[in-house]
């Protein structure tokens, strides 16, 4: 069976995507634990100050290497554009974390450990992945209108 053309695409666009994004969560669950396991930063705080160290990464990953083929905007205008949608996701990532970490304990019923902790990290990694990549290709880095026509 031939996969058709578009979905062969996507399937290496999302790929390269998840091979840039492998690396920023290594980067990301490395600086979390740093941060809050050793220098003692709160849970959310170490959250989004990994997610914006691991952003570092993303960006560049995926300008130079995922979506290297489409069109430049201004540096700015995909600059800014990057930031919000990263914003946004880094607060979707925080709000998860915390909410799981609170309905684990509440499960539990005693304060978590690690394991725990890191579980609930990993799972709000995977849902902001999915919707950091829906909106880097539709968004952040989309197609420009000339090659879509």
């Amino acid at each position: 069976m031939t996969l058709p053309p578009r979905i062969k695409r996507l399937a290496a666009l999302g790929s390269r995507f998840l091979t840039v994004g492998a690396l920023s969560t290594l980067i990301e669950i490395a600086v979390f634990n740093l941060l809050h396991y050793t220098m003692g930063v709160d849970l959310v705080s170490a959250k989004i100050i990994a997610s914006l160290v691991a952003l570092v990464n993303a960006y560049f990953g995926n300008r130079q290497w995922t979506f290297r083929d489409r069109a430049r905007r201004r540096r700015w205008v995909e600059l800014t554009l990057f930031l919000l949608v990263n914003a946004a996701c880094t607060a979707l990532g925080a709000l998860l974390m915390w909410v799981g970490v609170e309905l684990a304990q509440a499960i539990l019923d005693r304060t978590v450990g690690p394991f725990v902790v890191n579980a609930v990290n990993i799972v709000s990694i995977v849902i902001v992945v999915f919707v950091r990549f829906v909106l880097y290709h539709k968004l952040v880095f989309r197609v420009s209108a000339a090659a879509t026509t």
